[in-house]
């Protein structure tokens, strides 16, 4: 295990209507609010109403930006930083899923910097202070409610990039389940398609000895997928909802961190994907895990053996531990059918010809990736699984 600091000081205001508490929340970050959305889905279910009354009842001044996009566009955050700096705004409240969060943080990062905030993504300048964000979420997916990073897509280039700072973990997170009851089904199975890669980011590490860990990750992993179909099934079922919601946050809050190494190569060739072609961030990633997953297995046989079993209770065949580990690697492709994630870059209508040019942007700094440090051409290669229909069960 490795040497770890851990601190997560996001406050969690979890369960039914806690979002009448945003006002009090805010009071203390400041008397005028950048409230920060999407589209009018928080209007239609009544949220927005329920917000802005929470926040006038506790004298708070609001000025307004909605129109945030899934992959949330720079453009849009250099606006936000101008619209916080003309208003004299001094505390952002984010009240969305992930991109709604990214975005805000990256305002709030923006708005107290010289430079450009573009700066903070491609390694130019470091993120060391920022504006105090609240969240009040709506979609349970990305894990940004308590996380320190931001990724924000720059349409100059089609570049999709993170930074990352401890202060930019949200002062508190208010998560009520039933806010999600009304999320569209392909947008539920994002989130689980997100929030199960963001553990496996973290389990697949070279670091030995983390069982701790380990088990904690398989927890996550396992309640997932054991609840996935509940909230397919039955959108309106608060027990499940609940259980996704809070594995969301547990898996992209670093906890999981602690003490070992996590890969991020398939975030990586994602935010490829992500940026040129604007694919959903868990759709992105069902595509991409399966294939890194062929692709680099061999490295450790003996930990996807362990995933195998563990998380799918995959019998150990001790005669032909390759076999056990393909069999892991199977299901975890198997899971994202079920959910209805495309699992081939065609079932997304992604061409392949722009696979050398996303191989190239996604190395352009070096390798990427710690389990198994990958080049171009090793990115190639997964895009090239990632698009062969022949792999396909059956064919």
């Amino acid at each position: 295990m490795e040497n770890f600091v851990y601190q997560n000081t996001t406050k969690i205001i979890f369960g039914k209507d806690t979002e009448s508490l945003v006002g009090k929340e805010m009071s203390g970050l400041g008397n005028k609010v950048l409230l920060h959305y999407g589209g009018g889905s928080i209007k239609r279910s009544g949220l927005y109403d329920t917000v802005i009354k929470a926040l006038k009842e506790a004298d708070i001044e609001v000025v307004e930006l909605g129109g945030v996009m899934p992959n949330p566009r720079l453009s849009l955050v250099r606006e936000g930083i101008k619209l916080c700096k003309d208003e004299k705004i001094d505390s952002v409240l984010a009240v969305g899923g992930g991109s709604v969060i990214d975005s805000a943080k990256a305002i709030s990062a923006g708005v107290l910097y010289e430079g450009d905030v573009w700066d903070f993504f491609t390694g130019k300048a470091q993120i060391e202070e920022a504006l105090p964000v609240g969240v009040v979420l709506t979609i349970p997916a990305a894990g940004s409610e308590s996380s320190t990073g931001t990724v924000v897509t720059n349409e100059d280039g089609g570049y999709k990039k993170s930074a990352g700072a401890d202060i930019l973990r949200p002062k508190f997170a208010i998560m009520n389940p039933v806010l999600t009851y009304t999320l569209p089904p392909y947008q539920t199975s994002c989130g689980l398609s997100d929030m199960f890669a963001h553990v496996l980011e973290r389990y697949f590490t070279n670091v030995p000895n983390v069982e701790l860990t380990d088990r904690m990750c398989e927890a996550v992993m396992k309640t997932i997928i054991d609840n996935a179909p509940k909230v397919l099934n039955d959108p309106n079922g608060y027990d499940a909802r609940a259980e996704i919601m809070w594995a969301g946050t547990l898996a992209h809050n670093n906890l999981l961190d602690t003490g070992r190494i996590g890969d991020w190569a398939s975030h990586g060739i994602q935010h490829e994907l992500g940026g040129i072609y604007d694919i959903a961030h868990g759709a992105g990633l069902a595509i991409v895990f399966p294939a890194w997953m062929k692709y680099v297995y061999k490295h450790d046989i003996p930990r996807f053996v362990q995933y195998a079993n563990r998380v799918w209770n995959v019998d150990i065949n001790p005669f032909n531990m390759e076999e056990t580990a393909l069999e892991g690697i199977r299901r975890t492709e198997e899971f994202f059918k079920s959910i209805n994630m495309p699992v081939r870059l065609n079932d997304a209508n992604i061409p392949l010809d722009r696979i050398e040019e996303m191989a190239k942007k996604g190395a352009e700094n070096g390798p990427i990736g710690q389990f198994l440090p990958l080049d171009e051409e090793d990115i190639i290669a997964i895009l090239e699984i990632a698009g062969d229909k022949s792999l396909e069960e059956g064919e």
